[in-house]
């Protein structure tokens, strides 16, 4: 027990010393331990005293449409032999088409407020397809709420509700950049209906960007109990500031184990300006193409132990093209933050405003190049990408003996790289390049290894054309002109 409050007397401590406001003096004779722990009780009820009045039930409906598989018969024995009539299946599906509401529920926190419009944040999954919303305050009130906007892919939404009462209050955003593992925070919702609770815990860890979640955000694990319901709901540090919200949890049987995951928030506040302003969050787009690679293939570029992006193509006349970015670019920064991963990069490039600049730091032929300046434009539709401008429209891969071996090249003497991931319409497919073929020189010049063909390529002026060698012979491919 003496541990225990030790332990509790030294968090009481730093949040006493650290907020100033939230604990009350301590009562007089009574006894040490117990009043530290009443400060720390305290500072939570402080916290959610402010915060409450903020977070908001939010309750959808959605309409949605089902076949009846009865619809328009007049005998259900139709269903089972048929109609004597016949008719058209496609016509008799869509006039069987019914309609139905479902209903669901979230939580938000109130962010903005102009005027007498005050906006909501929650998820994409809370109200993103919602023909009605309703907002629920704190003190039971409830206003009719309209979808600012949504976006699947970071899964958020912006509601607004109107309202000319000027005491609700507007939750102040914090910084998740400087969140670490270990922070107290708190969860607030409606888990599973149970509206405006709080839970408490500590960030487990920051920066989760695993190949099952998305690419657009990275996330906050915290132990914090989160349950259906909470998504939406802010996740709030000990200053009583928005550090992200509450997403979604890992869990075997659908309710909390302590692994809740919250946006943070950073990666959602120009999503709140550009929903305000264009109804949609517009992503920034300079027209590379990224992808994670080993540690042999770094050492083979010449970048071993060197945190960055690698770009395996780039789109022909697209911002990063025109501005001087090649495929065998290894990014390390952009506009001056250090690159850390594939993920992150991408998600930096995609927080950028259409029109911003891009300023990249690269490794290219074992050479640091610095301020390749790029204009990013706005991320069109993925039916919109087209293959054919991808250049060069595949990923090369070191020659190794391991390689050798599945594709029985035998010969020691042929040298240089391997053709894999070949892009259907792309130009490496005009020029007949398949998977499996080796590259061994780029226009005459041989290579040997991934840094000297990327570094080949880089140096290649409006056209290029390989010698590849395949089937145990090697031929020269057509001129590409780009």
């Amino acid at each position: 027990m003496k541990k225990l409050l030790k332990v509790f007397a030294a968090a009481a401590m730093l949040l006493f010393v650290s907020a100033q406001v939230f604990a009350d003096p301590p009562k007089k004779g009574a006894d040490a331990s117990l009043n530290v722990i009443e400060a720390l009780q305290n500072s939570f009820r402080s916290i959610s005293n402010t915060m409450l009045p903020a977070v908001v039930e939010v309750d959808v409906t959605e309409t949605k449409t089902y076949t009846d598989p009865f619809g328009g018969m007049t005998n259900p024995f139709e269903f089972f032999f048929g109609s004597p009539r016949g008719g058209d299946d496609d016509n008799d599906n869509k006039k069987n088409q019914r309609e139905y509401e479902s209903k669901g529920l979230g939580s938000g926190v109130i962010v903005r407020k102009t005027g007498n419009t005050y906006y909501v944040l929650t998820n994409n999954h809370v109200a993103g397809s919602a023909s009605k919303i309703s907002i629920k305050l704190n003190d039971e009130r409830e206003f009719e709420g309209k979808l600012v906007g949504a976006d699947s892919r970071i899964d958020v939404a912006l509601v607004s509700f109107e309202s000319k009462d000027s005491s609700i209050p507007v939750a102040t955003l914090g910084d998740s950049d400087k969140v670490q593992p270990g922070d107290i925070c708190l969860a607030f919702g409606a888990p599973l209906g149970y509206s405006q609770s709080v839970t408490q815990g500590i960030v487990s860890a920051v920066g989760r960007s695993e190949s099952h979640m998305s690419a657009i955000s990275d996330y906050i694990q915290t132990d914090a109990a989160i349950n259906q319901g909470n998504s939406g709901g802010p996740l709030v540090n000990i200053y009583g500031e928005v550090i992200g919200i509450n997403t979604w949890i890992a869990s075997s049987s659908g309710g909390s184990v302590g692994l809740g995951f919250a946006i943070p928030i950073n990666n959602l506040k120009s999503a709140i300006d550009s929903f305000i302003k264009k109804g949609k969050v517009v992503y920034g787009w300079v027209g590379i193409s990224l992808v994670d690679v080993t540690k042999d293939y770094k050492e083979e570029l010449g970048v071993n132990d060197v945190d960055g992006a690698f770009a395996a193509e780039v789109f022909s006349n697209s911002p990063a093209f025109k501005g001087g970015v090649k495929p065998g670019d290894y990014i390390i920064e952009l506009n001056g933050k250090k690159v850390k991963s594939t993920n992150q990069l991408v998600r930096d490039i995609g927080s950028l405003e259409a029109g911003a600049t891009a300023r990249f730091t690269v490794i290219r032929g074992g050479k640091k190049i610095p301020d390749i300046v790029v204009k990013t434009e706005e991320r069109a539709n993925e039916t919109d990408i087209n293959n054919s401008r991808m250049w060069p429209g595949f990923i090369a891969s070191p020659l190794t003996d391991k390689a050798r071996e599945q594709l029985k090249i035998d010969d020691k003497k042929v040298k240089g790289v391997i053709v894999t991931n070949v892009e259907e319409k792309s130009p490496a497919a005009s020029l007949r390049i398949q998977n499996g073929d080796v590259i061994t020189a780029v226009n005459g010049k041989k290579i040997t290894t991934l840094a000297e063909f990327y570094d080949e390529l880089a140096s290649a002026q409006k056209s290029v054309n390989f010698d590849i060698y395949s089937n145990g012979g090697t031929i020269t491919t057509g001129t590409y002109r780009f």
